[in-house]
């Protein structure tokens, strides 16, 4: 509940602060005199719009400040889901600067605006004249009747069930658009696929390969000459390099025996001899292996151009790039060729998310049409109360085969306002006065369900007086056994009931008007609520009346 509310600077008040009880309040002044900028205020500390012309000294900034104490109310989970630091005693302060910027904090934590607006609905209801308007709105009629049926954890799966179907739609149709610009594609992507794979590409330094193999069968004749003559100038006979190791290992082994030096000199002679056997060896095997092939380099010419064709039709530089085109090809081909196994599979999974989704709205469904006879019962006997005693209240709800975001119904509130007259929309046949009343009705019934710490009335019972206006004092005050209420009123019926009652008021000191909201004592009281019987000039039977009023 709203414990208390400090403000600073803003419009009409220079510093004011005021402490609220459990229970009903009423609060009450004259026209112009501020009630208008108290709700001003409370607004903007729960996250309005900021207005610098609501400085009172430009010069200075504004500060709202409103305690709220919410320890019974479980709403640990929703500071979590803000990121909030939650506190049973819970502090929320929106500062105006002005420069026109604005700071909020929630229990000395800045927040932005969006937090402080999402918490805005947890702790206080602010409901004006114009808010008998959302009646009219399917969302908030929707509201009630799921808040009525204890729909609230269903519809949180069903959001998340239309969400996976939606989802599952629309990628059942990506599918099936893909799917028919790919056959489309098909013939060409599969003759482009066939080319490559008939290609055999390997791997990707197959054309380095290539090029260094037609390099050696192009020169296959010269290679063979200059092998031979190798072969040549080391194993001929005479003067070859063979021989002429062969000498001078002799002499050195002669030689080897008279020093060490000597020794080593001759052991690299017999390893030079080695190494050109081994040299030997390997001119006479390349030498033998060596011969022009006219036919195989044609093969590998044909084998490199095609490499470069297809690299040249696919714009690519290089024999990896080709790969991966053949691969997207592949999956290109493949998805048209699956296609009907894909389809499938897309198709079931929509009618089975679909399903899943229908499940959860019928559960919806059939709770919402279980409360409407109790609710028709409920608020009829209210509306009879505040002196609406023939009307008939019902709530009409169609079953559709359509899922939307509220579910497979339509529903609509409908109300007969007189006896012997049909029903009709509640906006289109009921008056100002008369939805007034109802929305006073539906907010007594959903007390009882929703577990909302305040909610504040703003003149709800304008246009309506004597036994109505006291019924709807009664039932207000009866809401204020469950929840914190605090009325703000013009009729002396409806705030003699209240079990604290603040007046608004202003004053001018010195060259400026002050706006000042004080609680009133049994005496306080007395006078006030004879000024709202009598005017000013309080008659002694105004007086009478108020205590009589205060005394009921």
């Amino acid at each position: 509940m709203l414990v208390s509310l400090t403000v600073q600077n803003y419009a009409l008040i220079k510093r004011l602060r005021v402490d609220f009880t459990k229970g009903y309040s009423v609060i009450t002044g004259e026209t112009g005199a501020g009630k208008s900028i108290l709700l001003g205020a409370l607004g903007l500390v729960l996250g309005n719009r900021a207005d610098l012309s609501n400085l009172k000294d430009k010069d200075k900034k504004c500060v709202i400040e409103a305690e709220f104490e919410i320890g019974a109310y479980d709403l640990s989970k929703i500071f979590e889901n803000l990121e909030l630091d939650y506190e049973s005693s819970t502090i929320v302060r929106r500062e105006l600067l002005p420069n026109g910027k604005t700071r909020a904090f929630v229990n000395d934590t800045p927040v932005n605006l969006k937090a402080l607006q999402g918490l805005k609905e947890y702790l206080l209801d602010i409901h004006s004249q114009h808010n008998t308007m959302a009646l009219s709105d399917k969302t908030y009629q929707y509201y009630v009747v799921d808040a009525l049926a204890g729909n609230t954890t269903l519809l949180s799966d069903y959001k998340v069930a239309l969400k996976d179907y939606k989802k599952a739609v629309k990628e059942l149709a990506v599918l099936k658009a893909n799917q028919q610009e790919a056959q489309q594609q098909y013939e060409y992507n599969l003759h482009l696929y066939k080319e490559l794979q008939t290609a055999k590409l390997k791997e990707v330094d197959e054309i380095e390969t290539l090029e260094a193999d037609i390099e050696k069968l192009s020169h296959a004749e010269d290679i063979k000459i200059g092998l031979f003559d190798s072969l040549q100038v080391s194993t001929e006979e005479q003067i070859g390099l063979q021989t002429l190791l062969n000498q001078l290992q002799t002499s050195l082994s002669k030689i080897a025996p008279f020093d060490a030096e000597y020794k080593l000199i001759h052991e690299r002679a017999k390893s030079l001899k080695i190494e050109l056997d081994d040299l030997v060896f390997e001119l006479e095997k390349h030498a033998e292996g060596v011969e022009a092939n006219p036919e195989e380099l044609e093969l590998l010419n044909n084998r490199l151009s095609l490499l470069f064709d297809l690299q040249k039709k696919h714009f690519v530089t290089s024999l990896e790039e080709l790969i991966a085109v053949r691969d997207q090809l592949a999956i290109k081909v493949g998805q048209v060729e699956d296609a009907a196994d894909l389809l499938k599979d897309a198709e079931q999974n929509v009618k089975n998310k679909e399903k899943a989704t229908f499940a959860i709205a019928t559960k919806i469904s059939t709770n919402r049409k279980k409360i409407v006879a109790n609710f028709k019962k409920e608020l009829e006997s209210i509306l009879s109360k505040l002196g609406m005693e023939n009307a008939q209240f019902n709530v009409a709800i169609q079953t559709t085969k359509e899922l939307s975001e509220y579910g497979i119904d339509d529903v609509a509130f409908m109300l007969a306002s007189n006896k012997g007259s049909d029903f009709g929309l509640l906006k289109k046949v009921a008056s100002g006065g008369e939805l007034s009343r109802v929305m006073l009705g539906i907010k007594m019934i959903l007390s009882k369900f929703v577990s909302l710490p305040t909610i504040l009335f703003d003149e709800i019972d304008t246009g309506v007086s004597g036994e109505v206006a006291t019924k709807i004092a009664d039932l207000m005050k009866a809401m204020g056994e469950n929840m914190q209420v605090i009325t703000i009123t013009h009729l002396p019926q409806v705030a003699s009931k209240g079990q604290q009652h603040y007046k608004v008021y202003k004053q001018v000191e010195g060259q400026e008007t002050i706006t000042y909201l004080t609680q009133l004592d049994a005496k306080e009281r007395v006078n006030e609520i004879a000024e709202m019987l009598g005017g000013k000039e309080k008659s002694q039977s105004a007086i009478e009346h108020a205590e009589q009023l205060l005394s009921i």
